[in-house]
């Protein structure tokens, strides 16, 4: 609660494991989880009872269930898998390597193995075979334990029965070898009746293709078609070149043909025509040197047209001449030019005709070697089929002899190592019940402890303080056992040998003494707690002493009208005392009693009153309260608590600080709030909270542990004070 909060509070040093108030958020989850822990192993310690009794509920019960069941026995027997014989043409049977071990395993514990077993063992005698309480055949347990890195295993059988657990794991080690011994038999019968199905089914299909293949050599001769299908290929492949030749040729033509037109020249194309056509060599020959010289003498007449024309005129007469020499040199070119045109178109058609002769050709001789090769083809097929089925054939017969000959041969490859062991008894069972029992009352009791310490808000540190209280911790001060039951701790002495007790308080001394509210030093402070039993005045008793010890001028008054227990705690009696003060009219003097310590004076209640609230709304109190002000360096107040009487509540506006006691193990986080809310609704300025009966032995107190520190012998003077009102007398 936020608004619970004082202002200008001081708080003491606490612990670093135990509170921090400054961190990152990852410390404080961690501080968190450490409190969690530190709270329930408080918890653990103060219920250890509960554990014991779960404990031994549980080891009662499981004593109970091992007395109540029938003593188990444990037989013994090893199974391993021997040598192999590899027969290089034979079938063998194999099995999964990977999963062997397991697939025995539960053949061995399978419903089929154990029935075999009952009805090997009943054909030895009636009594073979024992009965439970219910008529039925008695139970027995096997476990498979596979030897490490080996193919041995262990077959353990349980049973209630001595004699009989021996008994049936020898026979169930022998059934289960007959069994796989028959398995193999079948599964040999069934693969002989496959295989003998499939090699009826290929006789057949080797039959039916002999008989076309023989069909097809009585109607066809195979060497004749082969001599006929190599022929035709070798003619066929002469007129494929004749073809090309051919095409060559027309493309040769063409392009002399095209270079005549284009260039005027005649003597290389009619040269190439005429060899391309086959000339006679005679007639080339002849027709050859006059075109040539044709040609030369037109070239020649041109070049001396040409350099005679630099000197004479067109009309000379030596150009007339040489141009008419010229004309008819021309024409005689242009005479051979024509016959080789005329021989060229001549050469172009009589290729297309042999050309159109050859493709003929080709189409028919084509279509004799395609019929030829299909047949070929044909009597391939036929023969490849009556190959392939006749292999196959041949592969299911002599499959078929080797399962007949494996069938025959024993190739079982596990044999009993060692028969089934006397059976003896076993406590592994008992053993496992006592362990969980153990497990199970330990477990139940921490949850019970748990489910107590989740629902149980009763503060046991510092860090539970300020995290559900919301209050800074003045002084925190140690348990100290008390001599007996009935009788209460003692007070503080001068030279107190609880040297621990001791430093507490005079640690809250001097947080008193430097704490500041405002701009004075509190004088009037009132100690309250939320519910009886808390040790507030235990606290205001040791406090007020040790101010007085201290040098401080401290009356200490009991503001507790119903049970206010000052005056037996310091040995006084009870009257007169304040009620007398605020009723009777009593003197202060009278009332005011004076303590074994110098400085420290006590008003105790006086008689007991149920009307407290309105004495302390009186002015006579108000009156009483600036007196003993103005008399005394600290008054201090021990009320009521706050949710037994409204006393603490009315008192506390008028204080100049109060203290909330909080008791380790017995106040309670959502009384405590609820407490400081009320006190914080009046006004009241509360100074912070003691944290009382602390657990020393706890690692996270650390305070005034050094007993080298306080050794005997100290003495002090702590000094004699004479009240000028004549309270006190010098001693």
């Amino acid at each position: 609660m936020k608004d619970l909060v004082p202002i200008n509070a001081p708080a003491v040093p606490v612990p670093a494991d135990d509170f921090q108030l400054l961190g990152p958020v990852d410390d404080h989850a961690d501080q968190a989880s450490s409190l969690r822990l530190k709270r329930f192993l408080t918890f653990l310690r103060k219920l250890w009872w509960v554990l014991l009794i779960t404990l031994m509920l549980s080891l009662g019960g499981a004593a109970a269930w091992i007395r109540w069941r029938p003593a188990t026995f444990v037989s013994v027997g090893r199974m391993w898998e021997t040598v192999k014989l590899t027969l290089p043409e034979g079938a063998m049977f194999s099995e999964d390597v990977q999963s062997f071990l397991g697939t025995q395993a539960e053949l061995l514990k399978s419903g089929r193995l154990q029935l075999m077993t009952m009805e090997a063992l009943s054909a030895k005698g009636t009594n073979a075979v024992p009965k439970d309480a219910e008529g039925k055949p008695l139970k027995v347990k096997i476990k498979i334990v596979p030897a490490p890195k080996s193919t041995v295993f262990d077959i353990v059988a349980t049973s209630s029965d001595q004699e009989y657990a021996r008994a049936y794991l020898d026979s169930l080690m022998d059934q289960y070898l007959r069994y796989k011994k028959d398995v193999r038999q079948q599964v040999s019968g069934g693969t002989m009746a496959s295989i003998s199905d499939q090699v009826q089914k290929l006789e057949r299909e080797v039959k039916a293709a002999q008989d076309a293949y023989n069909e097809f050599q009585r109607t066809n001769n195979l060497a004749v078609l082969e001599e006929a299908a190599k022929v035709a290929g070798g003619y066929l492949a002469r007129l494929n070149t004749q073809l090309s030749d051919f095409a060559l040729e027309q493309r040769i033509l063409q392009a002399t043909e095209a270079a005549q037109a284009a260039s005027g020249a005649t003597n290389a194309g009619v040269d190439l025509a005429d060899m391309m056509r086959g000339f006679e060599p005679g007639a080339a020959a002849a027709a050859s040197p006059e075109r040539q010289t044709a040609l030369k003498e037109v070239q020649m007449l041109t070049l001396q047209r040409e350099r005679l024309s630099k000197y004479l005129r067109p009309k000379h007469p030596k150009m007339v001449k040489l141009q008419a020499q010229l004309d008819n040199a021309q024409k005689y070119v242009d005479l051979f030019r024509n016959q080789s045109r005329d021989q060229l178109a001549a050469a172009q058609q009589a290729l297309k005709l042999k050309e159109q002769s050859v493709l003929a050709s080709v189409k028919e001789w084509e279509e004799k070697v395609t019929q030829a090769d299909a047949r070929i083809a044909e009597a391939d097929r036929l023969k490849q089929n009556v190959t392939r089925s006749q292999g196959i054939y041949d592969r299911l017969q002599a499959l078929m002899q080797n399962v007949e000959v494996s069938k025959s041969i024993d190739q079982e490859t596990l044999s009993i190592l060692e028969p089934a062991s006397p059976a003896g008894r076993t406590y592994k069972e008992e053993l496992m019940a006592l362990a969980l029992a153990i497990f199970a009352g330990l477990a139940l009791g921490i949850g019970i402890v748990f489910l107590v310490e989740l629902r149980d808000d009763r503060l046991i540190s510092l860090t539970e303080i300020n995290e559900k209280v919301g209050q800074n911790v003045v002084a925190q001060l140690p348990a100290v056992r008390p001599a007996s039951r009935k009788k209460p701790v003692p007070l503080l002495e001068v030279d107190d040998s609880r040297h621990v007790y001791a430093e507490s308080y005079r640690n809250l001394r001097s947080a008193i003494l430097f704490m500041a509210t405002g701009a004075e030093r509190p004088k009037t402070i009132l100690f309250t707690s939320a519910v009886p039993s808390e040790g507030k005045s235990t606290v205001a008793a040791n406090l007020a002493r040790t101010l007085a010890m201290g040098g401080s001028r401290v009356v200490l008054v009991d503001c507790d009208l119903r049970k206010g227990v000052l005056h037996e705690l310091m040995g006084k009696p009870a009257s007169p005392g304040l009620t007398e003060l605020l009723q009777n009219g009593a003197t202060l003097d009278q009332s005011l009693q004076t303590n074994s310590l110098p400085n420290l004076a006590l008003l105790p209640r006086g008689a007991r009153s149920s009307h407290s609230g309105e004495l302390f709304l009186s002015p006579a109190f108000d009156q009483l309260l600036a007196r003993l002000r103005q008399q005394f360096d600290y008054v201090l107040l021990d009320s009521s608590p706050v949710f037994a009487a409204d006393d603490a509540a009315t008192l506390a506006p008028k204080m100049d600080g109060t203290i909330f006691v909080v008791r380790n193990t017995v106040s309670r986080a959502r009384v405590v709030r609820e407490a400081l809310e009320q006190l914080y609704q009046r006004q009241a300025k509360v100074l912070g909270v003691i944290f009382n009966a602390a657990n020393t032995s706890s690692k996270s107190y650390n305070y005034y542990k050094y007993a080298d520190y306080h050794g005997g012998g100290r003495t002090t003077n702590y000094g004699l004070w004479t009240s000028d009102r004549g309270l006190w007398t010098t001693e």
